[in-house]
Parts: C-alpha cells; sequence; structure tokens
C-alpha cells in the first residue's frame, strides 16, 4: 500500500501547487498560468480535471491489483478502442494510452511528472535541478568579477554556445590560471550558482580539491577507482553535472590518466554518456607569465583592457606545454587537445581591491566610505617591489579585512 501512498502524495503535492513563472535557458522568467482571466482559469480547470481522471483511474487501478475489486470492464461498442485501453484526452491529458489492469506504475510516474512540469520551471531544461539562468551568469560576471575582462568573456560564451549545442561532440573543459586571489574559484561559484538551481550545494556539482580529497600518493590506486565511480555516479544522477577541481596542478598524473576518457569524443565510456558534462581546472600554472604580460602594458603606457585574448593565449599555452615537460601532469589534457578553452586570470590593482572591499561590505549590509575602501586596499601587499602594482593575494583577504571596520 506504500506505492499507492507515494503516488497519491505527489497528486496531493500537484494539486497544492500553485506555480507563478519558469526560467528559460536564457534565464529569462516566462510568466506561468496565474489565476486571472477566462484563458488562465480555464486552463488551470483542465489541468485539475486531468488530476481528477488521473487520481480516479489510479485508485481503480490499485483495487484491482490488491484487491480484485472494479477489474471488470464494460464491453466496448463496436468500432470502439480496443478492449484495456483508455486514452486520456480529456482534461489536457495529450492522448496518453493507459492500460487497465495492466498499468504500469512507471507510465504513472511519467503521466504525473509531465503534467507538473507544465506548470514547474523543469520543463525548459527537463531536469528541475538544472535552470541554465545565463542571463544571471552574464549580469554576475560583468557587475561581481572585477579587473577580468578576459575570464568574463571567455567563459560566458564557452558555457553559453556548449548549452545551447543539443548534442555536444564532448563535455566541456575550461582550464583557469592565474595567480590566487585573482577569482578563479569565485567564477566557478558563479557559474553553479547560476546552471543549478541549488549552486554549489546540488548533486549534480562535485567539487574536487587535490591536497584534500587525494594528499597520500601511496594511495593512487584507491584514490582513481573512488575517482571515477564518483564522476559517473554524479553524471547518472544529472546529465548536466559540473565536476571543479581545484589545485589541480598538484593531482596526480595517475587521476589526470582516470580524467581523460571524460574530456575526449566518446558517445559513451562504460554506458555512460559525459559529453553534457562542464570540467572545470583551476590552476595557479601560467600565472607568472600572465602578470608579465600585464606588466608589459602597464610600462608601455597601455590599458589592461587593451590585452587580447589572441595575444596573450600564446604566451599562456606556451608556458603551459612547457610545464607539462617539468611534472605538471594535468598541462598534458592541454597537449592532447582535451582542454576547449584556456581562461585566463589577469593580476589585480588597487582599483579592483577597492571593489572587491565595497562588495563585502554590501554582502554583510555594513556602511562604508571610501576612504574605508581605500584603507582595507592599502593593507594588502603588492608587488612588483618597484612599482607595487599588482594585489600579491587579489581579493583572497579582503572579506576578513572589513572586520577591522565593525564597532
Amino acid at each position: 500500500m506504500s506505492v499507492g501512498l507515494s503516488y497519491a502524495a505527489l497528486l496531493c503535492l500537484g494539486l497544492c501547487l500553485t506555480p507563478t513563472g519558469r526560467e528559460g535557458r536564457a534565464g529569462q522568467v516566462q510568466e506561468g498560468p496565474a489565476l486571472l482571466g477566462d484563458e488562465h482559469l480555464e486552463k488551470w480547470q483542465q489541468h485539475l480535471g486531468t488530476v481528477g481522471a488521473l487520481s480516479e483511474r489510479y485508485w481503480r487501478f490499485l483495487a484491482c491489483r490488491l484487491a480484485q475489486k472494479g477489474c471488470e470492464e464494460e464491453a466496448p461498442a463496436e468500432g470502439a478502442e480496443r478492449p484495456g485501453a483508455q486514452t486520456d484526452q480529456e482534461g489536457g491529458g495529450g492522448g496518453v494510452v493507459l492500460e487497465q489492469p495492466g498499468w504500469s506504475l512507471p507510465v504513472m510516474s511519467e503521466v504525473i511528472s509531465r503534467w507538473y512540469c507544465s506548470f514547474g520551471r523543469c520543463c525548459a531544461t527537463g531536469d528541475c535541478r538544472v535552470t541554465n539562468n545565463i542571463t544571471g551568469l552574464e549580469l554576475d560576471l560583468n557587475g561581481r568579477l572585477h579587473g577580468q575582462h578576459l575570464a568574463r568573456d571567455v567563459v560566458l560564451k564557452a558555457v553559453q554556445g556548449f548549452l545551447m549545442t543539443p548534442q555536444p561532440e564532448k563535455a566541456l573543459a575550461l582550464s583557469f590560471h592565474g595567480w590566487s586571489g585573482t577569482g578563479k574559484n569565485f567564477v566557478a561559484r558563479l557559474i553553479a550558482e547560476n546552471l543549478y538551481r541549488d549552486g554549489l550545494k546540488t548533486e549534480c556539482v562535485k567539487v574536487f580539491i587535490s591536497l584534500f580529497h587525494f594528499p597520500h600518493p601511496k594511495y593512487v590506486d584507491t584514490y582513481k577507482v573512488e575517482l571515477t565511480k564518483q564522476i559517473s555516479e554524479v553524471v547518472q544522477l544529472c546529465k548536466q553535472s559540473l565536476f571543479i577541481f581545484d589545485e589541480v596542478e598538484k593531482l596526480h598524473a595517475g587521476l589526470v590518466d582516470v580524467i581523460k576518457p571524460y574530456l575526449d569524443h566518446y558517445d559513451t565510456v562504460d554506458m555512460v554518456d559525459y559529453r553534457q558534462s562542464i570540467f572545470l581546472f583551476l590552476s595557479n600554472t601560467g600565472g607568472n607569465i600572465i602578470n608579465e604580460v600585464a606588466l608589459d602594458f602597464w610600462r608601455a603606457g597601455r590599458a589592461r583592457e587593451e590585452i587580447t585574448m589572441e595575444y596573450l593565449e600564446h604566451y599562456l599555452k606556451t608556458e603551459l606545454l612547457e610545464s607539462a615537460e617539468e611534472g605538471y601532469a594535468h598541462n598534458h589534457l592541454l597537449e592532447e587537445n582535451l582542454i576547449d578553452f584556456l581562461v585566463p586570470f589577469l593580476p589585480l590593482e588597487y582599483r579592483h581591491v577597492k571593489l572587491c572591499a565595497r562588495d563585502a561590505f554590501l554582502a554583510r549590509g555594513l556602511p562604508f566610505t571610501e576612504a574605508a575602501l581605500d584603507e582595507v586596499a592599502r593593507m594588502m601587499v603588492f608587488v612588483p617591489k618597484e612599482e607595487k602594482l599588482f594585489a600579491a593575494q587579489g581579493c583572497k583577504s579582503v572579506s576578513q579585512r572589513i572586520n577591522y571596520f565593525l564597532p
């Protein structure tokens, strides 16, 4: 009887929910069926009629199965549909054929799911956990990410293009490079928050930190088995999964080998399709060459915004491929053309640190002055020694520094 109760609970949930709208792949909210106007009222009544019909038929089916009652079918009239089948056309059922008494529970589940999703925002992506709010991602990258015009543009175009591809040829692989505190983890979090309803907390997202999850090289064989298992399980739970590998330059070569098949152009790996997954690799390697290019532009009197991806990518890619020879196993992913986009994060200047301080004050609802922002920025260490142009820690400790201003 527990099965019957579970379906009754689903029906009750459907009746009790009154959705207000839905969100599309581009993050734009569309109006849902509000109880205003004759058209909306009629649509709502049709849905209620569907639930009533489904409920009546389900309990008739359940009584037949458990108590052998109500199994008799009226003889169909000449030219009527075949015995034991009913077409749910009234009330917006969409012509679903329901077999009785052989009406299977999966069919019932699918009917209820389709009915619920006709209201909910899960229909835009096919999964209620996945929101794919590209508009929100664009707004966050423009308004909350400071001093990173290259990272902003590459991430937005790469993610948007990937999500707009109905059947990707491979999983999306982005490799973030730059000094600590320049925004690599922050951008990874913004992607998770805008692509998934529960952000980093959703079961569709998995974060791996090299020295935390895989600290001992002698256990690498155990780690390989566990990593394979976790990636497979997440993708089977959520077709569009997000995997974030932090401090990837410290990842053992054996673990990089485990990841490679999921990034390649295979239809399936062990009968699982990984081509709708997204992999983010966060690394400090390449940070020095990125900083050198930014410093050269400054010394030449040119704005950092004049740095183009075409110009910087050549230097960055050369640096990373040379690093692969020095033992950075993850850079072999680039060597084997498994990385789709390099994402450089430029060093942050004094003005960017002030913007981070402003955001930290606003996030905590604290008042601030321009003098307070300057004082927070002056607390940071700037390099090189002569120019003192770039914040050595970026914005990493800014949120802690504002505690100095608490009453």
